[in-house]
């Protein structure tokens, strides 16, 4: 049973890992939008493409514009937030019963 533990354990780390990896994208995207960038710059259009899939989706059910500011990256943020919580540490504590 070793082995389904640390396959499981794997797959937890790899989750947290790509959870922190959008909560900082998310972050940088939303610090970037406060100066305007250029949209044709690389770092930019990267930006928007690996954080879209997120954020859109929660642009589209919420509708959560206030006046000039878009909540949809607090409410991204909260949800990578309680994924890490709940999801991999319920991932890792299975792994270590496994073991």
């Amino acid at each position: 049973m070793f082995i389904l533990g640390n396959f499981i354990f794997s797959i937890a780390r790899l989750l947290d890992i790509l959870i922190t990896l959008l909560y900082w994208l998310i972050i940088i995207r939303a610090l970037v939008s406060w100066v305007n960038p250029d949209p044709f710059n690389p770092i930019v259009q990267f930006l928007q493409r690996a954080t879209d899939p997120i954020l859109n989706p929660i642009r589209k059910a919420l509708r959560l514009q206030f006046f000039a500011f878009d909540l949809s990256p607090i409410i991204a943020i909260l949800c990578l937030i309680f994924l890490q919580s709940f999801l991999v540490r319920t991932l890792t504590d299975l792994a270590t019963r496994l073991r």
